[in-house]
Formats: structure tokens, sequence, C-alpha cells
């Protein structure tokens, strides 16, 4: 059944939010689970339902989950029944690809529907495949699977990845993993999640120097084992706490994170009018009573993340004064601008820049998600509007944001969820 969310606006949040598990964390790790017949328990795994879409195919595997308590998630995959990864999961999900290395790694063959997931631009897989290609596997495109083969095992070499792919980075990690000999991925992406798939990696077993730099080195090792890995938070959840503290002129202390995620946002964030402070097991974030305009660029990792262009979007909205928003990592991600601009904001796009310039006030209104980080940013437009707004298409909301309106509610938010047939 689907659900919408009716949100009434124009109350400062204050209060304390909790920041979930990263996502884009836990993706890559529960796949590790397929690199070992030994169970593996991953703590601070947010409740999504990408998480659940994921554990879905994982189990078409005949991986065992067990009880999911706690934000506690433990997986064997040591009676894996078929390879074979079917269209009807992986395309709710482009981080189903993640699935490939680690099968072909361990099993030597996979077959792995072309992926899914949000609208927003192209995000081709042909860098995955070139990685594994290069790693000796045998690799052919049939009626919108990927069969990938490599009968005597992967082996290690060198490979430059000609644009920086974070998912690209994981896939080729885990499968290097176990290949014979020693593998160098150049030009590897440096997110904190990639670096959190290397701890764990590690923790398993394997040999891995490099992670968080542009050239990662692994060495193969025959097989890996077990562990007990505990997710990092959730940075673009980091962040975009920290602007619903700016747009609604509220003040939120934010826990279960940390300041140093955010390396590439927290001084455009002071830049426009948001007081951080570090204290225990968190920041506080505090409005200043003003949003300032600001220009952002997005960037590879340590730059500022596209998973927060939206959000920024919405806060600059509401600026004094003009802002110019570039978007270079994904070519189709303004989709939102149309959604916020149906609520009074002024938004103009040229190409892969968009001009916002500031309102006094947005104004309610029916609205619709058109992916995930989009949403968000509706969410906070819509809190800090006049008015009600209702927000259609809240599953893609569910995909990213655990509990959303439950962290916020007590904070102030005055957000319902209300079941439509």
């Amino acid at each position: 059944m689907l659900s919408v969310l009716k949100i009434q606006g124009g109350v400062q949040l204050k209060g304390e939010v909790k920041v979930s598990g990263a996502k884009n964390a836990a993706l890559p790790l529960l796949t590790t689970c397929l690199l070992t017949d030994q169970k593996m328990v991953f703590k601070n795994t947010p409740r999504l339902s990408d998480i659940f879409t994921l554990v879905d195919l994982l189990e078409k595997f005949g991986v065992s989950s067990g009880n999911f308590d706690q934000n506690t998630l433990e997986l064997k995959a040591s009676n894996i029944t078929t390879l074979i990864a079917p269209y009807d999961l992986v395309r709710k999900m482009r981080a189903s690809i993640l699935v490939l290395g680690p099968l072909v790694a361990r099993f030597g063959e996979a077959k792995v529907s072309l992926p899914g997931g949000c609208a927003i631009g192209t995000r081709p897989v042909d860098i995955h495949l070139a990685g594994l290609k290069a790693l000796g596997c045998d690799i052919e495109i049939d009626q919108g699977y990927i069969i990938a083969k490599a009968p005597k095992g992967l082996i290690g070499n060198t490979f430059t990845m000609p644009v920086i792919t974070v998912t690209g980075t994981e896939n080729l990690m885990m499968a290097a993993t176990l290949a014979k000999g020693d593998t160098t991925l150049i030009n590897a992406a440096r997110e904190p999640e990639i670096v959190d798939l290397a701890n764990c990696l590690i923790a398993m077993g394997a040999k891995i120097t490099g992670a968080g730099t542009d050239t990662i080195c692994i060495t193969g090792v025959p097989s890996l084992g077990g562990a007990t890995h505990t997710i990092l938070p959730d940075r673009i959840e980091t962040g975009t706490f920290a602007m619903l503290a700016g747009i609604t002129k509220g003040d939120l202390k934010i826990t279960n994170t940390n300041l140093n995620l955010i390396p590439g946002v927290t001084q455009i964030l002071t830049n426009a009018g948001i007081e951080l402070k570090e204290e225990a097991n968190g920041f506080r974030a505090t409005s200043t009573g003003k949003i300032n305009g600001i220009d952002i660029m997005t960037e590879p990792y340590p730059g500022f993340p596209t998973d927060l262009q939206a959000q920024t979007m919405a806060l600059m909205s509401l600026c004094d004064g003009a802002s110019m928003i570039t978007e270079t990592i994904f070519e189709n991600r303004f989709m939102h601008v149309p959604e916020l601009c149906r609520m009074g904001a002024k938004i103009t796009v040229h190409g892969s820049s968009a001009m916002v310039r500031g309102v006094k006030e947005l104004s309610g209104a029916p609205v619709m998600a058109t992916d995930l980080r989009a949403s968000v940013s509706l969410v906070m437009a819509a809190l800090a509007a006049k008015g009600e707004t209702t927000l259609n298409r809240v599953y893609h909301l569910d995909r990213g944001y655990e509990n959303i309106e439950h962290k916020l509610i007590p904070c102030g938010a005055q957000i319902e969820r209300i079941k439509i047939s």
C-alpha cells in the first residue's frame, strides 16, 4: 500500500536527532557475506527499503539471515544454491550490481541482471565490467543479463578507472580479495564508505592498503573468514539534518555521527548561516536566523557530495540573495526543481547549473518525490513552508532515510504518514 506524508510547515526544529548507519556503506558491506561461508554480523545497519531489497536478493542465492533486531543483521552464505540475480529484484536498486564481484571471486561465475534504481542519470556499469575483465573474467551481455565467468579464478592486475566510480571501486575491491596475486586500483574512489568496506574486508582476512586514497592495493588470499563490523554513520543524513536546522531556523543536536564525515560540507554550511559546534557523540547545528546565499559545485569526495545537492537547493530557496548550484556527477539530477518551484521557489536551470534566487517564504503544495535525495529536499522545504504540503511517492524517501518522521516529530515537526489505496 502506498503512503503520503502530510507536513505542516513553519515550526522551528529543536531537540536531538540520531543519525542512522550509512546506506551507501551498508549495501556493499552486506554483499561481503558472499565472499565467505562464515557468519557476518553487521551492527548499526539502517532499516531501509533498499536494505530489505538487498537481503531479499541475498536470500535468493541461499544466504541465511538472522533476526534483524536493534539494527544488527546476521548473514551467512554457507549454502549458496544459485548464482543468478534475477531482474525482478535487481531492477529495484542499482546497488544490486555489487553482488557481481563477490560471486565471481568466490564461485568463478555469476549471472546478474543489468541494474535499476533512481532515474538520475545513466550511471553505466561498464567500468565494473572492464575491471573484472582486467582480472581475467570473461563477460558477455545476453538478454539484459551480465554473464561473468572465471572458472580458474580471478588473477590480480593493475586497473585504472577512466572516471571515479564508488560502486565500481567497491565491486573490484571485493573481487580482488580472492584473486591470485596483487591488484592495484588506480583513480579509485576515496569516500569514507570505501574505507569502511576495506576495514570490514581486512577484519575478514583480506590484505588491503591505500583505502581512502586514489590508489588501492589488494593482495589476494585463498579464503576469507567471518567478522563483526559496525557500519559508519550516514554522512548524507548528517548533512541533511544540519541543513534542516538552517532551513527551519532551528537548533538540533545531531548524534551518532561526527563532522569529520563531511569535510567538503562544513565550511559551506557555516557560510550559509548555520553554526556547527562539536559535542559528545555528535555536534550541534544552530541557525543564525539568516540563510546566506552560497555557490556549490558537486565533486567526488572530499568535495561537495552530489547526494546533498537537492537539500542545498531547498535551503537556498530561502536564502538572502542568490545561489548557483552546479551538478557535475549526474546529468539528470535537477528533477526536484519543478517540485520546489510549485512551493514558490525561484529556480532557473541552465544546463548543469541552477540559479536559485531566494524568496521570503515557501508555500505548502502537493508535490512528488522523483528520487531519493529529491524526496528529502521536499521534506525540508515543507517543514519550512507556510501551510500544508502533501508529499507523494514516499517510497523514494524510505529507500534512504530510516523512520525520518519518527526522528523529527520529537523535535517539533508536524508530519503524518497516511496510507492510500
